[in-house]
């Protein structure tokens, strides 16, 4: 009898499906499961006909969108030409990763099922909707979901012994691949210096890149680790950042393609190993495996344990304790790492997207971002900061040519190509950016019914790109209500959408306009929508039921568009 393959097929936009698939992997290998893990695209769809075992692992992305490295993939198993009976022969589970926040939660993964489903397969279990809402994170759905997958394997073939297999490949991101490096041109903060937050807005020279943008459209990048950590991480590892290294690929493992060969171990740390995030369940897991010290690889192997989820939810995730962080409090085991299991060890650093807030209409070969420098205080001492938005904060022009690669891709904003449709778009924050490129977009194009609602805390402190604003509004171009929340008594964009409840019907109901919302995805975009079902309810006479309906309804069509980040 043949030994079947158990396939791992991922889409993942930010890592964590990437990492849960991985998991996956290693648990079928200590079970001496044959297994392959490959990201969706990178897996030759043709020979899906043939398989017998497959776990898909896939995130959603944006408003319930496929993640860039599955989405060939998903073109071609919704093809109607497919027959419906195509995937008899195959024995297949489906494991989503989402965020409940999110209106299309899990979207991707309950889609999948149905079609797989539709087309012929056997499904070994319900579908795994895990959430990073839950108290114990995704973890609460995921741990039990495997153990029941295994119980599942066991029981279909009870006498398979087999051999190990592990494929990755990183040819999926052909974008990710080949980026552009773009002068940095200028580097600006926009907010009041005695503002909390620091915003900056960052201009980039496109010039020979063949870099094209619309509005909506999002620019990628990776970000570097600070000096700092680089340093910290070299003294707690004892590693020299001038040693040479060449990568030889084992099994069926590919070299990553972001690591040059030969490369230096301080490219490595700075640039691709991403030792500032907050670590997962499973770096515990193998962090266990270096330890001889005894209490330290106690307290590892239970942060490792599922039934001790509160407690690495208590010392790892509420105060967002660094994976640097984790290694100092570890000594003995991190003086027992070895260069060799690096790569196995840390994740690599994630591309960071930013919507791109300037037009090529405006400003030519130029690309321009609205980024707020994350900085927040936990029960740590040091202050917790993001890693992307501080490292381009610290690129300075004036002190030397600074080029960051970038790469472009579609965003989820689709403008109107009708100049007689109006547009609304609710943007609080940076949520204003992507509205700002559509602005300078829509205005020399003569589509002149623009609405405008943007909020935040003071109007002298962080009023961001008011004076253009206004020009627009002068000539007639836009129409702008603001709400400053500290100086107006907690007023917020909602509550300037539910006094404009006359204008907005008119637009929607009589102007087929469209409705956009960008920005933090806490409470922000659900409290607009409520905003908007009042109207809807108070101007159109529509009970909540049906106004709840116009809104699915102008979702499923377009009009209604929210791109939001947490």
């Amino acid at each position: 009898m043949l030994k079947p393959i158990l396939q791992v097929l991922y889409g993942s936009q930010t890592g964590s499906a990437q990492d849960t698939a991985h998991r996956v992997a290693r648990q079928a290998r200590r079970k001496q499961i044959q297994v392959q893990v490959l990201p969706l695209d990178s897996y030759n769809v043709a020979n899906l006909i043939s398989e017998t075992l497959v776990v898909f692992v896939c995130a959603t992305t944006g408003q319930g969108d496929p993640p860039d490295n599955m989405k060939n993939f998903w073109r071609f198993i919704f093809k109607k030409s497919l027959p419906l009976g195509s995937l008899s022969q195959l024995d297949c589970a489906v494991l989503g990763l989402g965020d409940s926040s999110y209106a299309k939660f899990n979207f991707v993964a309950k889609k999948l099922y149905k079609r797989l489903v539709q087309l012929g397969a056997s499904m070994l279990l319900p579908v795994g909707l895990a959430d990073d809402q839950h108290h114990l994170g995704a973890d609460a759905v995921i741990y039990p979901w495997l153990t029941a997958l295994w119980d599942k394997f066991y029981a279909l073939y009870p006498f398979l012994i087999y051999t190990l297999i592990d494929g990755i490949s990183d040819q999926s991101f052909p974008t990710q691949s080949r980026p552009s490096p773009c002068r940095l041109l200028s580097n600006l903060r926009i907010t009041e210096a005695s503002h909390f937050q620091d915003v900056r807005l960052i201009e980039f020279d496109i010039t020979g890149t063949n870099i094209a943008f619309t509005a909506g459209d999002v620019v990628m990048m990776y970000p570097q680790n600070s000096p700092e950590d680089v340093e910290q991480f070299r003294q707690l590892l004892s590693l020299d950042l001038e040693a040479i290294f060449t990568l030889q690929p084992t099994h069926s493992t590919a070299v990553p393609c972001r690591i040059p060969q030969p490369c230096t171990m301080l490219y490595l740390v700075e640039n691709i190993l991403d030792i500032s995030s907050v670590p997962r369940r499973s770096f515990f897991e193998l962090l266990s495996t270096f330890a001889t010290n005894e209490l330290e690889r106690e307290k590892l192997l239970e942060f490792s344990s599922p039934a001790d989820q509160e407690e690495l939810h208590s010392y790892c995730n509420r105060p967002r304790r660094t994976i640097l962080e984790v290694l100092a409090d570890f000594p003995h085991t991190t003086a027992e790492l070895r260069v060799d299991y690096l790569l196995d060890l840390f994740p690599e650093i994630q591309p960071r997207s930013f919507s791109i807030a300037s037009s090529l209409q405006s400003h030519p070969h130029r690309l321009q971002i609205l980024v707020a420098v994350v900085w927040y205080k936990t029960k740590l001492f040091k202050p917790r900061r993001g890693l992307c938005s501080t490292w381009l904060a610290s690129l300075d022009p004036i002190q030397g040519e600074t080029y960051v690669p970038l790469w472009v891709k579609k965003g989820t904003l689709k403008f109107p190509k009708d100049k007689d449709i109006p547009v609304i778009m609710v943007g609080p924050g940076t949520g204003v950016a992507p509205f700002r490129s559509a602005l300078q977009e829509r205005i020399p194009e003569g589509k002149h019914i623009n609405v405008l609602f943007f909020g935040c805390r003071s109007e002298s402190k962080d009023f961001y790109f008011r004076s253009e604003w206004e020009k627009a509004e002068k000539m007639g171009h836009l129409t702008l209500y603001t709400s400053f929340s500290r100086d107006q008594e907690k007023v917020y964009v909602q509550h300037r959408v539910l006094e404009n409840a006359k204008l907005l019907w008119d637009l929607i109901a009589s102007k087929n306009g469209c409705f956009y919302i960008a920005g933090n995805a806490k409470q922000m975009p659900a409290s607009v929508c409520d905003a908007l079902s009042k109207v809807f309810q108070q101007e159109g006479g529509l009970s909540s039921e049906d106004a709840i309906q116009m809104l699915a309804i102008m979702e499923k069509s377009g009009r209604l568009q929210c791109e939001t980040w947490s």
